[in-house]
């Protein structure tokens, strides 16, 4: 039985059925007639001849003998399209291509709003982006004393952002309470992914700043009054999109309204010289800037594919081994020159066999990463530094992304396989289609940025790939457990369905057998009355007539 993923009349299939079941009977058949030449006795051919050679009857061909002067027919001629002995396939195939249009326009309308529709309210909920801002200015000792002024510009500058009702993260205020008084412990929330990013005003920033112009110290350098903490690595999309557009925008802002407030109020005060103010004109204009750390930066280039759309291939490979390895399979039960395997023991061997297919071919797709250089060796980084390419498992790096890759292509593939066996042709493709979009809407966008119809995608293999992935190549906070454990959820269900789909596959390839002869009846009946009442679209798309009886 034919698994691919093409669209064909039922009709063919019928016929297909049927002449592989008149070919088993030829090779039994054939099977038969040598082992009675063996054995001594007469060939079956010769005991119908003597059972149908009495009362003058003429002796009846062997079934061999039919199936071989059947095939030795002459076929008919063939006709133009418009002959009156198509009328009935005509109609027929028509049919058939519009009831596939519109099932396939009905899949593509639905499978494609899937994918669109992960997308349509990223800018309304831009907002579900946790960005912390958290003002230390003057908050912790020894600043205490110091009357803040850069926290309060900076604060005011992001609520002004946030009152604009313009795309932006969501920017939420937090207490240095919140995190021990300790920027570092900030950094660290950023790494656990508690927040997208963080923008930080240091406690010293104001006492700097006064300091520099007071006293002209020329090493004052604005980027000190503030941090920007980002982890592009998590998302490099959704940081180069919304966070670092903002981020532009918002010190922009800062610039403006701090220069406002600062310049006329140093230039008013009296006790400043003009010398000492030309020796810090950096403490002037710009006055305040943010120094950016971004902890895990997203990179080289070729690490794209291996989080993203290289993971497609590894949905497709899975996917059509089923078609490669099933005819391999079925040799265990096709009785040529040995008996048939018992199908229980055919059912493990066909799932071990797939399980370490999947085990060679997800290292030859991991080794396409290793191969053009993706960083798999280096040392793991400390959680509030930047660093550049940290792995999270040193040396174990690769073992790790193999694994993980494949226990991802068993639970896309072990998943592709039963479906196949129950839906069969042609709706395989229809799944495909389905398997892939389904993953790569939930995987490869941010699923705080869509509606919350889509909160199943965290339980989908591909979410749970693309993180794991991301946290063991650039070193993210490790959720690889959890992780690994939906991936091991869906393998475990798949395996549990898979002898099920095996056996509802061989019920369905039998019953097709048998009533192959009773359709192909049908069909032949249906022709014939097309031809001999021919119906309103027939006689009007017909061209010739008939003989008359």
């Amino acid at each position: 039985m034919s698994f691919g993923a093409q669209i064909a009349p039922d009709y063919e299939a019928e016929a297909e059925a049927s002449s592989s079941s008149s070919s088993f009977s030829s090779d039994n058949e054939d099977q038969r007639d040598r082992r009675e030449s063996l054995s001594g006795a007469p060939p079956t051919s010769n005991i119908e001849k003597i059972e149908t050679a009495h009362e003058g009857q003429e002796p009846r061909p062997s079934p061999l003998r039919q199936g071989r002067s059947s095939s030795s027919a002459v076929l008919p001629v063939p006709v133009g399209f418009w002959h009156w002995e198509m009328n009935g396939v005509r109609l027929h195939v028509l049919q058939l291509w519009m009831r596939t249009n519109l099932i396939l326009a009905i899949a593509i309308l639905a499978f494609l709003c899937l994918f669109w529709g992960v997308l349509f309210n990223q800018n309304k909920l831009s907002t579900s982006i946790k960005v912390w801002v958290v003002d230390f200015d003057g908050q912790i000792a020894p600043y205490l004393n110091e009357i803040p002024l850069v926290g309060p510009v900076v604060t005011g500058s992001v609520q002004k952002l946030i009152d604009s009702r313009g795309i932006h993260p969501g920017y939420t205020f937090r207490s240095p309470v919140d995190f021990a008084n300790d920027p570092m412990q900030v950094r660290e929330s950023v790494y656990n992914q508690d927040a997208y990013a963080a923008v930080i005003i240091n406690a010293n920033a104001t006492a700097l700043l006064r300091a520099a112009v007071e006293q002209g110290n020329t090493t004052y350098d604005p980027k000190g009054a503030g941090q920007v903490i980002l982890n592009s690595a998590r998302d490099q999309a959704t940081s180069s999109s919304y966070i670092v557009p903002s981020i532009t925008a918002l010190q922009s802002l800062i610039t403006l309204e701090f220069g406002s407030l600062w310049v006329p109020s140093v230039l008013q005060n009296g006790s400043i010289s003009t010398a000492t103010l030309g020796t810090v004109p950096q403490a002037l204009s710009p006055g305040i800037a943010f120094t950016i750390y971004d902890l895990r930066p997203f990179g080289p280039p070729v690490a794209t594919p291996a989080v993203s759309i290289g993971l497609i291939y590894l949905i497709i490979v899975s996917f059509f081994s089923f078609t490669f390895f099933l005819p391999i399979h079925m040799k265990y039960i096709t009785p040529k020159g040995h008996p048939p395997l018992h199908f229980y023991q055919l059912i493990i061997w066909r799932w071990a066999a797939t399980v370490v297919s999947y085990c060679l071919l997800s290292c030859v797709y991991s080794l396409v990463s290793l191969a053009f250089l993706m960083p798999m060796s280096n040392l793991p980084a400390s959680h509030t530094e930047p660093a550049i390419n940290p792995n999270a498992y040193h040396h174990g790096t690769f073992v790790v992304y193999w694994m993980i890759n494949f226990v991802a292509m068993a639970a896309f593939g072990l998943a592709c396989e039963n479906m196949a066996m129950f839906l069969g042709t042609p709706w395989t493709a229809l799944w495909l289609i389905f398997w892939v979009i389904s993953n790569v809407a939930t995987g490869f966008y941010a699923l705080p940025q869509a509606s919350r119809f889509y909160r199943w995608g965290y339980a989908w293999p591909m979410h749970n790939v693309v993180e794991a992935t991301r946290s063991t190549l650039f070193d993210l906070h490790p959720r690889i457990g959890l992780n690994f454990g939906i991936l091991f959820a869906w393998c475990a269900i798949d395996t549990v369905l898979f002898p099920f789909a095996c056996y509802y596959m061989r019920w369905r390839t039998i019953r097709e057998k048998k009533l192959a002869a009773k359709k192909e009846a049908e069909w032949q009946a249906k022709m014939q009355k097309e031809k001999d009442e021919p119906s309103l679209f027939t006689r009007v798309t017909t061209r010739g007539s008939p003989p008359e009886r």
